[in-house]
């Protein structure tokens, strides 16, 4: 088991020079109460520690290390390069971006460097290296945070031509990118190196930034701009290794966030951390489901770096966390692999477009809140966890793919549906296995499949090369695998498979799609199983010719009425599920629980439950997390009565419910279905 740190980290970033220090003497005391014993720093300093081009400032950072490490505090070192100081726009213009309108920008907001501008990573790579070498050898500094939350695109003369170099390295000839591009449609064929430009508006890219006129080409650049912002990464990396022995590197990555090959980064990051900011809506199966993608990128636990511990600024609708709902939230993170329970921010800012955002400390500058006591019970049960749960590991039978390529590729499409979103058709399939309790490993497409009884690709649009291979391999060895519309349809470069949908994946599906209808938002139709129940679809419908598979539900209406709508074909020892249309809940339930039966695959209980249980594994102990997220009381499951609750040290009592945000930790030496 990976075990990087010594504790459950708990704290999050702090900003002491954004304060006098009369208020750091009291910050200590009051998060020493609150058993806080972690805290990032230095986050946004460059211009603090770096006034000019030749002047380094460190006095009041040194003042901040020594502080918390008297106080015995796990320190996360950020690197300050998230923001850029005033002086180097002003000397040196060319390192601002220029965004998807063509406009370059001035001084100001953060994410604001263009990756590949040499004065950037000149001075970047600097500041790195200097903070390295004076705290790389102090013990308490115990992680290294590079810049933050990296993100956006460039579209500057500088990310210009570095994408024809990058373009010149994946394809060696200019006649391969004709190709891979289909450019000869349009009459766009290329000549040169220097006539291929950067699909924003002003080129190829369409004016609302979702669309371009050419997928290839824009895949590519969204390919080539998160290895870009991954190289800035690498460098800082590469720039603090040396002065540091032990402690991880990484830098905070957003779930879902579109932009970025999470995958691609996650190989050269030693853990990996996010930022967790669910809106008051958001449901809890696709927080889970953030986790478990966050999880998944290495295999391992995580970090959590950033969650508010009340309320956010930025969304539409701020709504406060309830009493518990936190505790709750913090521990469904921890439950789903992460190691560290961390909080944007320590402190409430004073001023600036944050100074809404929650905070252990709020405004008020005391402890007696509600949020400082829900803070510190938390702080409290962690502590009472010890180092048990470090580095233990979430298995699952279930893997689900999500994949970057396939990400962008489907959401440039342009048609058959403008309503057709990559992480929502994910989020559906990833909900029936949350609410039933079954284990799931969010997976690339490169991963070993053979850890898995069931693989489940939605709209797996872009098949790869080997891809199917690997898929088919599965299945012929006994694997159960699920996919569905607007799967197998292109390449890596989006020209189409030829030969019939859904190309790739025609002989393992047994299916052959002749058309794909697309149904307007007041649309539906009506799916049929051979049991006579029925669901409701909506979406798109493929109409579907079967070439060996099963029908398993048909269409009711429109002139494609009695078409299968839904099929299972045999492949070897295994099976694989096609589902040509977007059904209901209860339609992908149905479905799921016919390949869950097939493949022996269970719930962490035997007990039917509305509770969310989660498990995580040591040699020794299963530890299961429960959680009642539903508004209303439930019972607790038979099996954890009579046992003890860690985060509280009681015994579980008979009939016992939990209210919402309830939450319980019980350990068992084997699972309660018996080790498998």
């Amino acid at each position: 088991m990976y075990k990087p740190f010594g504790r459950i980290l708990y704290g999050g970033d702090y900003n002491p020079n954004q304060w006098p220090k009369e208020i750091w003497e009291q910050d200590m005391a009051y998060f020493k109460d609150a058993r806080i014993n972690s805290a990032t720093i230095n986050v946004f300093s460059w211009a603090k520690i770096q006034p000019s081009e030749e002047e380094y400032y460190f006095d009041e950072l040194d003042e901040i290390v020594d502080m918390l490490s008297e106080e015995n505090y796990d320190i996360v070192m950020a690197t300050s390069t998230g923001a850029m100081p005033a002086w180097m726009y002003k000397k040196y213009p060319e390192v601002a971006r220029v965004d998807y309108q063509g406009r370059r920008h001035k001084f100001g907001q953060r994410h604001n460097a263009c990756p590949n501008s040499p004065v950037f990573q000149k001075y970047a790579r600097a500041i790195a290296e200097q903070l390295a070498m004076r705290y790389g050898n102090n013990p308490h500094v115990t992680c290294w945070h590079i810049s933050n939350e990296y993100g956006g695109e460039c579209y500057c003369e500088n990310c210009e031509k570095a994408f024809r170099v990058w373009l010149k390295k994946k394809y060696g000839t200019i006649e391969a990118v004709n190709k891979a591009w289909n450019l000869e449609f349009w009459g766009h064929t290329v000549y040169d190196w220097d006539e291929i430009v950067a699909p924003n508006a002003l080129g190829d890219g369409m004016e609302n930034g979702t669309d371009t006129a050419f997928a290839g080409l824009s895949i590519d650049y969204r390919r080539f701009m998160s290895d870009s912002m991954l190289e800035n990464f690498k460098m800082e990396r590469d720039a603090v290794r040396p002065y540091v022995k032990d402690a991880p590197i990484t830098t905070n990555l957003m779930g879902t966030y579109k932009f970025l090959d999470y995958f691609k980064w996650a190989k050269e990051m030693d853990i990996v951390s996010w930022d967790n900011y669910p809106s008051y809506n958001t449901p809890w199966s696709f927080t889970a489901m953030s986790h478990d993608l966050m999880r998944g990128l290495k295999d391992a636990p995580f970090m959590l770096m950033e969650q508010t511990p009340s309320q956010q600024n930025w969304q539409p609708y701020n709504s406060l966390k309830k009493p518990g709902q936190m505790r709750a939230q913090s521990l469904q993170t921890v439950a789903h692999g992460a190691d560290t329970v961390q909080f944007f921010q320590l402190r409430r800012s004073v001023g600036g477009c944050e100074k809404f955002h929650g905070a252990v400390i709020g405004h008020v500058g005391h402890n007696n809140t509600r949020v400082f006591r829900e803070v510190k019970q938390l702080g409290e049960e962690l502590e009472r966890l010890g180092t048990s749960i470090l580095g233990a590991a979430n298995e699952a039978d279930v893997g689900i793919i999500f994949d970057w390529d396939n990400y962008w590729a489907l959401e440039y499409t342009s048609g058959p549906t403008e309503d057709l979103t990559y992480v929502n058709q994910i989020h559906q399939y990833y909900k029936y296995f949350y609410d039933k309790n079954i284990g799931v490993n969010m997976i690339p497409v490169d991963a070993d499949f053979s850890k898995y009884k069931i693989v489940v690709a939605p709209v797996l649009y872009m098949v790869k090369e080997g891809m199917k291979e690997a898929l088919t391999e599965f299945v012929k060895n006994g694997g159960i695998l699920i996919t569905t519309f607007m799967s197998g349809i292109v390449n890596e470069s989006d020209n189409v498979h030829l030969g019939g949908y859904p190309g790739p994946l025609r002989e393992l599906a047994g299916v052959w799609v002749e058309e794909i209808d697309a149904l307007a938002p007041e649309q539906t139709n009506k799916i049929t199983f051979a049991d006579g129940t029925s669901s409701t679809c909506s979406l798109l419908c493929d109409l579907i010719h079967t070439e060996g598979a099963q029908c398993v539900a048909s269409y009711e209406s429109n002139f494609y009425a009695g078409m299968p709508a839904i099929t299972k074909n045999q492949y070897g020892k295994g099976y694989t599920y096609y589902i040509g249309t977007n059904p209901t809940e209860d339609g992908i339930v149905k479905v799921l629980d016919m390949a869950v039966q097939t493949a022996g695959v269970a719930s962490v209980v035997t007990e039917a439950t509305g509770l969310e249980i989660t498990c995580r594994k040591t040699s020794q102990y299963t530890y299961y997390f429960i959680f009642n997220f539903k508004d209303k009381v439930l019972p607790l499951p038979e099996n954890f009565i009579g046992k003890q609750d860690l985060l509280t040290g009681e015994t579980i009592p008979e009939d016992f419910h939990l209210k919402q945000y309830d939450a319980l930790l019980v350990a068992s030496p084997n699972t309660l279905r018996g080790k498998k």
